[in-house]
């Protein structure tokens, strides 16, 4: 497995009690010595495994960041402000923790000469010209998330060019799993899945023909473990699928796995959410050998479900 690969390195993952983090946390926590940097202001320490050490702390706090990094041989950098409704409301708040808290992680890395493996997004490249999207194509962030972002995929890439340190930037479509939690600011999958076993109606915003590429979360952390092992660093990667599934459809699946009374209501398009998104894989196919394993049927059916009455 590719985690072998990573057997007794020395592992830092800020954010690792949050979805994507305490995934990786758990798959990396026995043939690694692993440590999650979290100030849990989204994620849950339950999430951290009992393999791990545990630091509470930010990662704008220099010291705290490096110490958490003394001797670590690869940082995989989740920790973020994910929301882009969040984002919108507190843009300096986001700006703080996606991009000044990026320049301090790469920083300590730069002093300690650690990997850094970083999480960007889909949403730099705001509404797509087309679709699929490659990583050469342009880059028009629609919220500060976004923006913010892609900020830190330029300076992940630049720390490589500048200061030769090995960096990887993942831009990730929409990931869900299990373990996502289904609140205003998750993904639509987790919320679905709510709603469906409670025989509530799923509302779709728009016509519901807006397409997204789902890409579950053991796909994502194999492509974190890729990077980690990779020569072809200071580059960017697209981390999905390469298939799109309508709203609608994804709506009708989930109400099929749940076995749900749900009704499919639409109601008006919320401002700037973006028609279609997918993404073009075959540079991270080639170059980090990453084959999404999980298909959205298989990946909707990991999620617990309970008998409707």
């Amino acid at each position: 497995m590719i985690q072998d690969q990573l057997a007794g390195t020395s592992v830092l993952i800020t954010g690792g009690a949050g979805f994507i983090g305490g995934e990786l946390a758990h798959t990396l926590a026995n043939p690694a010595d692993v440590t999650v940097l979290d100030d849990c202001s989204s994620g849950d320490p339950d999430r951290v495994p009992s393999e791990a050490t545990f630091v509470r702390g930010d990662i704008r706090d220099r010291q705290t960041v490096s110490d958490a990094m003394d001797g670590v041989d690869v940082v995989f950098h989740e920790a973020a402000l994910v929301s882009v409704a969040e984002s919108v409301e507190t843009p300096l708040e986001s700006h703080s923790r996606n991009s000044t808290g990026t320049l301090t992680v790469l920083e300590a890395a730069r002093d300690h000469d650690a990997r850094v493996v970083c999480a960007s997004s889909a949403a730099i490249y705001g509404h797509p010209e087309r679709v699929p999207v490659s990583e050469t194509d342009p880059k028009e962030p629609t919220s500060p998330y976004g923006l913010d972002k892609l900020a830190l995929d330029h300076q992940t890439r630049l720390y490589h060019e500048l200061y030769g340190l090995d960096t990887v930037a993942l831009r990730y479509f929409n990931a869900y799993g299990p373990d996502q939690p289904a609140n205003d600011y998750s993904g639509v999958i987790s919320i679905f899945f709510e709603r469906a076993l409670n025989d509530e109606p799923l509302v779709i915003f728009g016509d519901g023909e807006q397409t997204r590429d789902f890409v579950f979360v053991d796909d994502i952390v194999q492509a974190n473990l890729r990077a980690a092992v990779t020569d072809e660093v200071g580059e960017a990667y697209n981390v999905g699928t390469g298939t799109r599934v309508t709203i609608t459809e994804l709506a009708e699946s989930i109400i099929e796995v749940t076995d749900s009374n749900s009704d499919i209501v639409y109601d008006d398009p919320r401002e700037g959410d973006i028609r279609h998104s997918g993404a073009d894989i075959s540079k991270a196919r080639d170059s980090l050998g990453f084959e999404p394993t999980v298909s959205l049927e298989e990946g909707l059916r990991a999620f617990p479900v309970s008998d409707n009455e």
